[in-house]
């Protein structure tokens, strides 16, 4: 196998282009080891098969749940057999396909997993209507007569509160087969973005031809050569610009998608669907938008003295990510040196947790380096019964990389913790949850950095790191839940939303956010259309909100110690064990109030306070 040299990145030492990287010239150890799941394709098929033979079980039990407890208790395991293999299957199809979206085998099954899914649907469609056709006292009856069907309380008391929104068993059977259809926007903005979109060559700010990606993007947003930036930015938006009536389509296809499942369940909102299902009230959502909107002064100050630091006569949005101080700025992070900065960082949480982190790492749960075709971006897998999870990366040597590879590993904490300690009908988190422990890892590592830099200059960098946090995961995030709201309620009043409608409102938003200091380009107004959260039914928010409850845990652990880390473990043992608002609470953070989303604000002018005494 070819040994690349990523400390030369795409270029030789020639300086001629070089393409991005095959699959097949990066180390095994940086890849993933997808044998943790299946040995071999045809060990995936077995499992594909199986349940397609066992599928018309679940006819023995349709009718008869409520005839004993026996019978419900048979049915539940029989469902999470079915259950489990099935979220292996779509786990390897997944990261197989991630890994080379161009590879039309793992697309295939990728699809059949689905399809698959999808006829797991229809066969259980009968389970929640029957459940809610039992008498609720003789339905509580059952649980309690028998130990094994204790565990599944709070799941029966979660499903009662879906009973207004439960219709027959026909109706159910066919949103069940609508779900596969309800998926196809996403899926080919995915393929689309993804593999079939074309992005035109730029000259870099070493002179060099390159070929834009996704992920040049991103690190070409971080170069000091201003005209670079803006170069990058304009060929990379251009490209969505181009295919902006496709995209549209497919963005208004996702919309009309969630309004159909919400009006069929009989929701008043599409917002309020979504929401409903972890038990997070409207007010939750509307409180974080209006507590951002009334304090946008430490977003205008940011805004401000970034336009004055650069020395720029107008701040453009290719500006809002490039550092603002030398030192360090130009520095790299292999990422064998970031494991090592990351596991420093959160010394603070003790033994076990590290033990884990170092598990991860040297088992190849992580797929590193950016490849041809593989997905953009970075994710983890979230939990599958009985496997670990799996992260994915596309390094680039940047800060960024440190800082993202401490988020992901903090869902990939979560998961693992939640699956080890959880029986199989708790063993994921709610959505609501999901950004908590991933920015709560973020949280130590600024603060290890910052405690541990060598001078002025370092920590103003890393100041202006912990405002960038901020800006981009609590004010940029809302702005997109401000988006994703008012284009729900368009398209639910009947109103069409063309390009140029979605344009014209990212921009009023985005200029609402950053304020009189930024000048916005009309590339950044098609900046909708490359956003692949805008597909996810309401989950930006929660970034927000993730971002403020970690604040507060990672503040309990460092002023508290081993009380608060075992707090915390518990918080990521909990998984689905109790509503998403409850299991915070228990870990000292309480969501219905505005408290967590205020300290944030008034952090932020501490940290700009902080930054102005230091370049004084």
């Amino acid at each position: 196998m070819r040994s690349y040299d990523f400390s030369k990145k795409y270029f030789n030492p020639e300086g001629q282009t070089l393409k991005v990287p095959r699959r097949e010239d990066i180390e095994e150890k940086y890849k993933w080891n997808l044998t943790d799941i299946y040995k071999t394709d045809e060990d995936w098929e077995k499992d594909f098969s199986w349940i397609e033979e066992n599928l018309n079980k679940y006819t023995e039990f349709d009718g008869t749940l409520g005839s004993s407890a026996q019978n419900l208790l048979a049915c539940f395991k029989f469902d999470e057999e079915i259950e489990s293999k099935l979220e292996r299957l779509y786990l390897y199809s997944m990261l197989a396909k991630d890994s080379d979206m161009s590879v039309s085998k793992y697309q295939g099954m990728d699809d059949r997993i689905k399809s698959l899914y999808a006829k797991v649907m229809t066969f259980t469609s009968f389970i929640k209507p029957e459940l809610l056709k039992i008498d609720e006292s003789k339905l509580l009856g059952m649980i309690n007569s028998l130990p094994e069907l204790h565990i599944y309380k709070h799941s029966i008391d979660d499903l009662l509160r879906f009973k207004d929104h439960t219709l027959d068993k026909e109706k159910e059977e066919l949103l069940a087969m609508a779900g596969e259809i309800a998926q196809v926007p996403y899926n080919a903005y995915s393929i689309f973005t993804n593999v079939d979109l074309k992005f035109s060559k730029v000259i870099d700010d070493k002179g060099n031809d390159v070929e834009i990606s996704h992920a040049r993007f991103y690190s070409a947003l971080y170069s000091k050569d201003r005209s670079y930036r803006e170069r990058a930015f304009k060929s990379y938006l251009t490209a969505f610009k181009d295919n902006a009536n496709s995209i549209s389509t497919l963005f208004n296809g996702n919309l009309k998608a969630n309004i159909f499942f919400a009006m069929a369940r009989k929701y008043s909102s599409a917002r309020e669907a979504a929401l409903h299902k972890n038990n997070i009230p409207i007010s939750v959502y509307d409180n974080l938008v209006e507590a951002v909107n009334k304090n946008f002064e430490p977003m205008y100050r940011w805004a401000s003295l970034k336009k004055k630091l650069l020395g720029v006569t107008e701040l453009h949005p290719y500006d809002t990510y490039v550092t603002l101080f030398e030192q360090d700025s130009e520095k790299k992070y292999t990422y064998e040196d970031a494991k090592q900065i990351v596991l420093n960082s959160l010394k603070i949480m003790g033994n076990d947790y590290l033990d884990t982190l170092n598990k991860a790492f040297n088992n190849r749960w992580i797929d590193v380096f950016e490849t041809r075709a593989k997905r953009s971006g970075a994710y983890s897998s979230g939990t599958t019964y009985g496997v670990h999870p799996y992260v994915l990366l596309n390094w680039s040597d940047m800060l960024n990389d440190v800082f993202t590879l401490a988020h992901e590993m903090g869902h990939n904490m979560h998961s693992y913790y939640t699956g080890l300690n959880q029986p199989f009908v708790y063993a994921n988190y709610s959505i609501f949850l999901a950004e908590v422990a991933s920015t709560f890892n973020e949280n130590l590592l600024l603060d290890y950095l910052i405690e541990n830099s060598n001078s002025k200059q370092e920590k103003l960098y890393l100041l202006e790191k912990y405002l960038n946090n901020i800006t981009t995961t609590v004010y940029r995030q809302v702005m997109f839940a401000e988006f994703e709201s008012i284009t729900h309620r368009k398209i639910e009043a009947g109103e069409a939303l063309t390009p140029e409608i979605l344009c014209d409102l990212y921009k009023n938003l985005f200029q609402k956010y950053w304020g009189p200091s930024m000048v916005i380009d009309e590339e950044e107004t098609y900046t909708w259309a490359r956003v692949p959260h805008f597909y996810y039914n309401f989950y930006v928010f929660q970034y927000a909100t993730g971002f403020a409850a970690s604040e507060a845990l990672a503040n309990k652990v460092k002023a508290e110690g081993k009380p608060a880390v075992e707090k915390y473990l518990a918080f990521l043992k909990a998984g689905s064990s109790n509503y998403p608002i409850k299991v915070l609470e228990e870990a000292g953070v309480n969501m219905n109030s505005l408290s967590p989303i205020l300290a944030v604000t008034n952090k932020m002018n501490k940290l700009i306070d902080e930054m102005e005494k230091l370049i004084r």
